[in-house]
C-alpha cells in the first residue's frame, strides 16, 4: 500500500507542477486556458473558480495531464477572442509557454534538493571499505579505512567530500563520462594526507549498476569487522563465536573491515568431486580485549547462481554516519548544481544509448519508479524528496527531447518556423507525430521490459 500511495503522490505532484508551468505562463501571456487536467479518464473532481476562464479537473488515471488552451486549430474561435488563442500568439510567446512545463519540473527539483539540504540528512561518512580484488581502487593503492577528504575530476579543482553519497555521485559521473577522479585521503582523522587517482577511463562503462562499483572497488562505506547477532545452530554458534567479537585475522589475512570479512566468508569454499564444500579457517578475534584463535567451518548456501560460504551471523557494524546540511543560500546553490549535474548526466546517457555506447537497460519504467517510490518513502522524508527530485529532473529533461509528441518536439517546430518564416505543414506535422508516437511507445516498451526483468526475474 505504501508503494502505491507514494507512487500516486509522486506522479500527481510532478504532473501538476509540469502542467502548472504551462498554465501559469499561458495566462501571463494572455492566452485563454479552457481546461487544466491532472489525470485522464473519468472525472472524479472538477471546479471552476469564480471569475476564471479555466475548469480544473482531476481524472481517475493519474498517468499524465494536459492544459487545453483556446486554439483555432481545434475549434472555431469567436473574432473577439482570437487575440487570446494560442495559435495567434507571437512565436516567442508560444515557445515560452511550451518550455515552461519542463522548466517547472527543473525548478521543483532545485527546491526539493534545497529542502533536503536545509533539513539535513544522515549519510555514511566517506570512509572507504576495503576494495574488491583487482579493482580500480586497489590498483590505485587503496586498502580500506581511508577517509576521503576532497575529490574532483582530474582536470578540476578539488572540493570537500561530506559523505559517501557525495563520493559515489562523483564517481558515477566520472565513470559514465569517461573521466578519471582524484581523491585526497587520510588513513585517520589526524594523519597525513595523500592523493590517489582512480583510473575510470580504463573501464568500458555502459550502465551504472552494482557491477560497475565492483569494478571500481568502492562498493560502500567502512564498517568495523565485528559480529552482531549469532544465529542458533549456525556455523558461528557451533564454532563458539559470540556477538561483539572483533575479527582481526582470518588465517594470515589481516581484516580491515566488515566488507572484506564478508567477502572472505563468501569465498571460503572448495570444490571436490563435483561438490562444493566449506573451508575451515582459523579466525583471530578480539574478545574483551584478549586475542583468541577459533577454527570456523563455513556452511554452503546458494545465492541463486553460485554456492557461497555462510557462517550464520550478522557481520559488520553499521557505518559511521554524519549529518549533511547547508545554510539557506548555500542549500539553494547546491540544489541548483545537483539539478544541473543530473540533467547533464541524463542527456549524456540518452545520447550514449542512442548511439549504442550505453545499454538500454538504463531505461526505467513505471514499475521501477513505483518500487523506488515505496522504498524511499519507507526510509523517511529526505530520501523520498530526493527521489522526487530525481524523477522531476528526468521528467523535465525527457520533455525537452526533440520528439514531436513532447514539448521539445513543439520547440523543434518553432525553431523551423523561426528559421524559415513558415510553420511546419499539417502533412509533415502528422507524419512527425506518428513517428514520435512510435518511438515513444518503443522506449516505453523497453523500459517496461527492463522493469519486469529487474523486479521479477530471479
Amino acid at each position: 500500500m505504501m508503494t502505491v500511495l507514494a507512487f500516486v503522490a509522486a506522479l500527481a505532484l510532478l504532473i501538476a507542477v509540469h502542467e502548472y508551468g504551462h498554465y501559469r505562463v499561458a495566462v501571463a501571456c494572455g492566452v485563454k486556458v479552457l481546461k487544466f487536467s491532472i489525470g485522464f479518464g473519468k472525472t472524479i473532481f472538477k471546479w471552476q473558480p469564480k471569475g476564471s476562464d479555466t475548469e480544473f479537473v482531476i481524472g481517475i488515471l493519474p498517468l499524465g495531464g494536459f492544459v487545453k488552451m483556446l486554439d483555432e486549430r481545434e475549434a472555431p474561435v469567436p473574432a473577439d477572442q482570437k487575440h487570446r488563442a494560442f495559435n495567434t500568439q507571437a512565436l516567442h510567446k508560444r515557445a515560452v509557454i511550451v518550455v515552461a512545463g519542463p522548466m517547472a519540473n527543473l525548478i521543483l527539483a532545485i527546491i526539493l534538493y534545497a529542502i533536503v539540504n536545509w533539513v539535513g540528512v544522515q549519510q555514511p561518512k566517506a570512509i572507504l571499505a576495503s576494495p574488491t580484488v583487482s579493482s580500480v581502487a586497489q590498483r590505485a593503492g587503496l586498502i580500506g579505512g581511508e577517509h576521503v577528504l576532497k575529490a574532483s575530476f582530474v582536470e578540476e579543482d578539488l572540493v570537500p567530500i561530506q559523505s559517501m553519497e557525495d563520493l559515489r555521485w562523483l564517481i558515477t559521473r566520472g565513470a559514465l563520462n569517461n573521466q578519471n577522479v582524484r581523491l585526497v585521503v587520510a588513513a585517520s582523522a589526524n594523519s597525513l594526507t595523500r592523493e590517489v587517482i582512480l583510473d575510470l577511463q580504463s573501464l568500458e562503462v555502459k550502465e551504472a549498476d552494482a557491477k560497475l562499483f565492483q569494478k571500481i572497488g568502492i562498493t560502500g562505506p567502512w564498517t568495523k569487522p565485528i559480529l552482531g547477532e549469532v544465529q542458533a545452530n549456525g556455523a558461528a554458534k557451533r564454532a563458539g563465536l559470540q556477538a561483539g567479537d572483533v575479527v582481526t585475522k582470518v588465517d594470515d589475512i589481516a581484516i580491515v573491515d566488515g566488507q572484506q570479512l564478508r567477502q572472505i566468508i563468501r569465498e571460503s569454499v572448495t570444490f571436490s568431486k563435483g561438490q562444493t564444500l566449506g573451508l575451515t579457517r582459523n579466525w583471530t578475534i578480539n574478545r574483551n580485549g584478549q586475542p583468541v584463535v577459533i577454527p570456523v567451518a563455513t556452511e554452503i548456501k546458494s545465492d541463486g547462481a553460485n554456492d557461497i560460504g555462510r557462517i550464520g551471523a550478522f557481520v559488520g557494524a553499521l557505518p559511521e554516519m554524519t549529518i549533511v546540511n547547508y545554510g539557506f543560500f548555500e542549500g539553494f546553490q547546491v540544489g541548483a548544481i545537483k539539478t544541473w549535474d543530473v540533467s547533464v548526466l541524463t542527456l549524456k546517457m540518452m545520447g550514449k544509448m542512442l548511439v549504442g555506447q550505453a545499454s538500454l537497460k538504463n531505461l526505467s519504467g513505471p514499475l521501477t519508479i513505483a518500487d523506488y517510490a515505496g522504498k524511499s518513502a519507507n526510509l523517511g522524508l529526505a530520501p523520498y524528496l530526493i527521489f522526487l527530485a530525481l524523477i522531476s529532473v528526468s521528467l523535465g529533461v525527457l520533455n525537452l527531447l526533440p520528439l514531436p509528441v513532447l514539448d521539445g518536439g513543439h520547440l523543434m517546430y518553432y525553431l523551423w518556423e523561426g528559421l524559415t518564416g513558415k510553420a511546419v505543414s499539417e502533412l509533415w506535422t502528422e507524419r512527425l507525430q506518428r513517428g514520435g508516437v512510435a518511438l515513444l511507445f518503443s522506449m516505453m516498451a523497453v523500459a517496461l521490459y527492463n522493469d519486469m526483468t529487474r523486479l521479477f526475474v530471479i
